[in-house]
C-alpha cells in the first residue's frame, strides 16, 4: 500500500485530507477529494471571492454573480445550481465549524482567504457523512499560528473602483506550536454594473494552545460587516444584448440592497485518551442580522412584504470518538459521533416604500434543529485492499410561529420534520505503489431550506410545508495515479439518481418558489491532472462532463418536462493553468483558461446562456529584503474581453435570467510580511 511517506518520496508533496473525518493521504481515500493549497502571503489575487481558488477542482462550479448582495453560486456535480442566492446543496465549513445552517443554506462571504492554508473539496457518496449536504463539501482550513511573531500588511486596487487593504498578525506561545493569529480586512468596489456598490469588512482570529499529542484547544472567531450592498438584479436577453452593465428593472426604483452583520465563534478540543483513542468536542455559536430590500413593494394585505428584516441566532455541539489500531491483516480505525445544531430567527417583512421600510406585512419566529448520529470505519483488510464506510442518521425539524394574523392574513404557523438514514461504502484496491482504484456507493439526503419553504407555488398565503426532502443514490468509480515522479492524475466516473429533487418553480420579484421533481439524474466524468516540469514550470488541468436531466417531472401547468436538461448546469467545464517561476529572482507568472459550456436557464429549456471561454494572466515577484518578504503582483482577468454571462437565475420571472460578467479587468497589489 502507498503510505503518506511513500507518496512524498514519489515526487509531488503528499496531500493529507479529512474527507472521512480522519486525517489520511488523499491517495488512499476511496472518494473524489481535491486539495487546493494556498499561501496567502504570496497569492497573486486579492483574496475576495472563493472563485479565485477553486478552479483546479473538477466537478465544482463557482460562479461569480458580480453581485455581493446575493453571494457566489457554488454547485457540485449539479447540486446547488438552483440557488438564486447563497449556497444550497453544498456544505461549507471552516476549521471544522459549519458555515452552513441546519436547514442547509450557507454563505461563502464568511470564508477568510487571507488566512487560508488549504481548501478541501469533497464530492460524491462520502459527502453524506457530513449531514444535510447531498452535493458535496467545501472545507477551508486556516493557517496555524506562526513559529515567530509575524506581521503582514497588504493592499491593492483595480477596475471598477475596487480596492482592498488588510493587516494580519501572529504570535506564538513559547516554543510550542500554539499561538494566536488575527486578520482584519476591508474590501470595497463600485461594481462594474450599475447599482452594485459594496463594502465588506471581515475579521478572523484563531487561538490555539496545548500539545497536539495530548490535548489541544482551538478557538476561532469570524465577523462580517457588509452594509447597504446594492443589488443590480438579473437582466432579460434584450437588456443583456443592449447594455450588460445596466441594473435590472426595479433595482433603482426600489433601491434593492442588502445589509449583513454576522458574528460567529467556535471551539474545538482534541484529547488523546491513550495511544489508540482520540476524543474531539466542538461547539460554536453566533448571530446574523440581515436587512434586505427587494424589487417590489409587497403592499398587498396577504403579501410578506418587499423589505426583509431577519435576526438570527445559531449554534451547535459535536462529539466524536475515534479508535485506531491494527489487526493481523492491517490498520483500522473506527469513529462514533453525534452532532446537534440549532437556528432560531425572528423574520419580519415590511412594505418596500421605494427604498424605505413601511407597514408590517410579516412577523414570525422560525426555528430549525438537527440531531445526527454517525459511525465511520476504515480497514486495510488485506495487503492491497481497503474497505471504508459509514452510516449517518439525521433528523431535521422545522417550526414556524406566525405572529402576524389578520382577518385577511390567516395563521401560517406550522411544523415539518424530516429524517433519513444514509449508508456509504467504499472499496479501494492498491494496484501498485503508484495506482489506486476505488468504487463507492451511498445514499444522500437534503432538506429544503427556510428560504425554499417561504412561499407556496400556487401563490396562496402560508409556508410551503408540502415540500419534501430529496433523497439520492450515488455511485462512483475512480482511479488515482502518481505518474512518474512529478505528475498526479485523478479520474472519476459518477452517477446520481435523485427522488423528490428540490427544483426552482419560479422567481418573481425576488421571491423564489420551489417544487419537488419526481426523479432527476446526474452522470458524468471528472479529470484532474497536476504536473511539475523542469525549469520552474507547473500545470493544472480540471475537466468535467456532466449530463443532468429531469427523468420524471411535470411543470405546475402540467407540461411534461421529462428528458429536459437541468437548468444552470453546464455540460462541459474546463480549467487549465500553466505557471512558471524563476527561482533566482523570485519572478513568477501564469496563464489561466476557463471554458464553460452553455447552460439552460429554465426547466422547459427555451432559453440559455451561451458557452464561453476566458483567459486570465498574472505575474508577481517574491522579494526578500531586511527580513521582509514583499510580493507585488498584477492580474488581468478576461484578458481578451470576452462578452459572456457569469451566472444565471434559474426560472426567473419575465426572462430576467442573466447576470453578466465584466469585460477585461485588472487588480494589482502588494503583500508584505515580516517575521520578528
Amino acid at each position: 500500500m502507498l503510505t503518506l511517506a511513500a507518496a512524498a518520496v514519489a515526487g509531488l508533496e503528499a496531500v493529507t485530507v479529512t474527507a472521512t473525518r480522519i486525517e489520511q493521504p488523499s491517495f488512499d481515500t476511496p472518494a473524489s477529494v481535491d486539495v487546493i493549497g494556498i499561501d496567502p502571503a504570496a497569492a497573486q489575487a486579492p483574496g475576495v471571492n472563493l472563485s479565485e481558488a477553486l478552479g483546479r477542482a473538477p466537478g465544482i462550479v463557482v460562479r461569480n454573480r458580480q453581485n455581493y448582495a446575493q453571494d457566489l453560486q457554488v454547485s457540485s456535480r449539479g447540486f446547488g445550481a438552483r440557488a438564486a442566492f447563497g449556497v444550497r446543496g453544498v456544505r461549507l465549513m471552516q476549521d471544522g465549524i459549519p458555515f452552513t445552517m441546519p436547514d442547509g443554506q450557507g454563505q461563502t462571504g464568511l470564508f477568510d482567504l487571507d488566512a487560508a492554508a488549504r481548501i478541501e473539496v469533497l464530492r460524491g457518496p462520502f459527502a453524506a457523512l457530513y449531514g444535510n449536504s447531498a452535493g458535496g463539501v467545501v472545507s477551508l482550513f486556516t493557517e496555524d499560528p506562526p513559529a515567530a511573531p509575524t506581521l503582514r500588511i497588504h493592499g491593492g486596487a483595480g477596475s471598477f473602483g475596487s480596492w482592498k487593504t488588510g493587516v494580519d498578525f501572529g504570535v506564538p506561545f513559547g516554543d510550542a506550536p500554539p499561538g494566536f493569529t488575527g486578520k482584519l480586512s476591508r474590501f470595497a468596489t463600485d461594481g462594474w454594473r450599475e447599482h452594485s456598490r459594496t463594502r465588506r469588512d471581515l475579521f478572523g482570529a484563531k487561538l490555539a494552545w496545548g500539545e497536539p499529542e495530548a490535548s489541544r484547544f482551538t478557538l476561532t472567531a469570524t465577523a462580517l460587516d457588509q452594509p447597504d450592498t446594492q443589488d443590480p438584479l438579473g437582466l432579460t436577453r434584450e437588456q443583456l444584448d443592449r447594455d450588460p452593465g445596466q441594473a435590472g428593472a426595479g433595482a433603482l426604483a426600489f433601491d434593492t440592497r442588502k445589509s449583513v452583520a454576522h458574528r460567529q465563534a467556535g471551539l474545538e478540543w482534541a484529547h488523546r485518551l491513550g495511544p489508540r483513542d482520540t476524543l474531539k468536542l466542538r461547539g460554536y455559536a453566533g448571530d446574523r442580522r440581515v436587512t434586505q430590500f427587494l424589487a417590489f413593494s409587497g403592499a398587498a394585505p396577504t403579501s410578506s412584504g418587499g423589505a426583509v428584516d431577519l435576526d438570527r441566532g445559531f449554534g451547535g455541539l459535536g462529539l466524536r470518538w475515534t479508535r485506531a489500531g491494527r489487526t493481523a491483516w492491517g490498520p483500522f480505525s473506527f469513529t462514533l459521533g453525534i452532532d446537534y445544531d440549532r437556528m432560531d430567527e425572528r423574520r419580519q417583512g415590511f412594505v418596500n416604500d421605494f427604498g424605505a421600510a413601511g407597514e408590517l406585512r410579516r412577523n414570525e419566529r422560525d426555528s430549525v434543529w438537527n440531531v445526527d448520529q454517525y459511525a465511520i470505519a476504515e480497514w486495510w483488510f488485506a495487503e492491497r485492499w481497503r474497505l471504508s464506510g459509514g452510516v449517518r442518521h439525521s433528523r431535521v425539524s422545522f417550526r414556524v410561529r406566525d405572529d402576524f394574523v389578520t382577518a385577511v392574513n390567516p395563521d401560517d404557523s406550522g411544523r415539518r420534520d424530516y429524517s433519513a438514514t444514509r449508508p456509504v461504502v467504499g472499496l479501494l484496491f492498491a494496484a501498485s505503489d503508484t495506482v489506486n482504484l476505488y468504487a463507492s456507493a451511498g445514499r444522500g439526503f437534503e432538506t429544503p431550506t427556510f428560504a425554499e419553504l417561504a412561499y407556496r407555488p400556487d401563490g396562496q398565503p402560508g409556508l410551503n410545508f408540502a415540500l419534501d426532502a430529496s433523497t439520492s443514490t450515488n455511485l462512483e468509480l475512480g482511479l488515482k495515479a502518481q505518474l512518474a515522479q512529478d505528475h498526479r492524475l485523478n479520474l472519476a466516473l459518477f452517477r446520481t439518481g435523485t427522488r423528490n429533487d428540490i427544483v426552482p418553480d419560479a422567481n418573481v420579484a425576488g421571491r423564489a418558489t420551489f417544487r419537488n421533481a419526481a426523479r432527476t439524474r446526474r452522470q458524468g466524468v471528472e479529470l484532474a491532472l497536476e504536473s511539475r516540469f523542469g525549469g520552474g514550470f507547473e500545470a493544472w488541468l480540471a475537466w468535467t462532463w456532466i449530463d443532468a436531466e429531469f427523468r420524471d417531472y411535470a411543470s405546475l401547468a402540467g407540461a411534461d418536462l421529462s428528458g429536459r436538461a437541468l437548468p444552470g448546469v453546464p455540460k462541459h467545464s474546463l480549467h487549465a493553468e500553466l505557471a512558471w517561476r524563476h527561482a533566482p529572482t523570485g519572478f513568477s507568472t501564469a496563464i489561466e483558461a476557463q471554458w464553460n459550456g452553455a447552460v439552460w436557464v429554465d426547466d422547459a429549456n427555451t432559453a440559455r446562456a451561451d458557452a464561453y471561454a476566458v483567459a486570465s494572466w498574472r505575474l508577481g515577484y517574491d522579494l526578500r529584503y531586511a527580513g521582509w518578504r514583499i510580493v507585488p503582483y498584477l492580474r488581468v482577468d478576461n484578458l481578451f474581453g470576452e462578452r459572456h454571462v457569469g451566472s444565471v437565475i434559474v426560472n426567473a420571472a419575465n426572462g430576467r435570467y442573466y447576470e453578466p460578467a465584466p469585460g477585461r479587468s485588472w487588480f494589482g497589489g502588494v503583500k508584505a510580511s515580516l517575521a520578528f
